[in-house]
């Protein structure tokens, strides 16, 4: 599974995405959504069979594309994608937040330059 921590992508570019959080965030869904993703090469080489989102705040209501499950964090983002993420035997989580994968040790992990390389 794919685990994105779409904050935490958004906040690693500074294209101006705080003025609109929520439309930042739907574009972003968006072009994640469009991308082939069984033909991405991860970086341990495990095929993506699924793609999961977590939107938290301003963001919460987005429209959810196909392709892409939404999890509308009702508090905490971090704390949503840990359990998201829980049960899960192959996660590649994308976020460059240290505390957050701290707390999950056993996914793998990449950061926003990753997701963004893949997207652009």
């Amino acid at each position: 599974m794919l685990l994105i921590d779409t904050a935490n992508v958004l906040g690693s570019r500074p294209d101006g995405w705080w003025r609109d959080r929520a439309g930042a965030t739907a574009r972003l869904l968006d072009r994640v959504a469009g991308v082939d993703w069984p033909a991405v090469a991860t970086p341990s080489g495990s095929p993506v069979d699924a793609v999961v989102a977590v939107v938290e705040g301003r963001a919460r209501d987005v429209p959810e594309p196909a392709g892409v499950r939404l999890v509308r964090a009702p508090g905490s983002g971090d704390d949503a994608i840990v359990a998201t993420a829980a049960g899960e035997s192959d996660v590649l989580l994308v976020t460059a937040d240290r505390g957050l994968r701290a707390r999950l040790p056993g996914a793998e992990t990449v950061g926003p330059g990753w997701l963004w390389a893949v997207l652009d």
